[in-house]
């Protein structure tokens, strides 16, 4: 079944456990999402507050998938650059897709959705993110039409002795 996505949801207290939930399962199942396994949904908290802020603030949009059940399975931050020179692109953050929905076709979902959604807000011209090495992540990225424009080395720790490229990525929406 395909996912109903939707822009901008009003932000309840169903919502913010259903996304707590999705990043615990995302970074337990090996997710590269900030954290790594076990997950600590008093660790992942702050973070999320943080996005809820700047969403308050209107630098931070949350684009939110759900499936037949109604049930949070897929997310990612759409987060205007404040940068004056370089207004013209967003970051996407913390893209996640439920382990359980993984292998549907719903990843290309969600980055298409974040895609249409960064088309729609004036003078957004590209998306670009950040994805960690080591777990194919830029293949996947550049099926959806992002193209890898830098890397740089061992700049991820998972744990000690554990480093990984940070792979920076950008979809040009033009």
């Amino acid at each position: 079944m395909p996912l109903t996505f939707t822009l901008d949801p009003a932000v309840t207290p169903a919502l913010r456990d259903g996304i707590l939930d999705l990043w615990a399962d995302v970074t337990d199942a090996g997710g590269a999402v900030g954290f790594v396994a076990p997950a600590n949904r008093e660790e992942i908290r702050p973070e999320l507050v943080r996005h809820f802020a700047q969403m308050a603030e209107g630098r931070t949009r949350l684009l939110v998938g759900r499936d037949e059940a109604g049930q949070v399975v897929a997310a990612a931050f759409l987060t205007r650059n404040t940068h004056r020179l370089m207004t013209h692109w967003l970051w996407l953050y913390t893209v996640m897709v439920h382990p359980r929905h993984q292998g549907r076709g719903h990843g290309r979902d969600l980055l298409a959705a974040a895609a249409d959604a960064a088309r729609g807000m004036e003078g957004i011209e590209a998306v670009r993110l950040t994805c960690r090495g080591g777990l194919g992540l830029e293949h996947f990225y550049g099926s959806c039409g992002y193209k890898e424009v830098g890397r740089v080395p061992d700049a991820i720790r998972v744990a000690p002795g554990d480093d990984r490229d940070d792979i920076i990525m950008l979809l040009p929406l033009r």
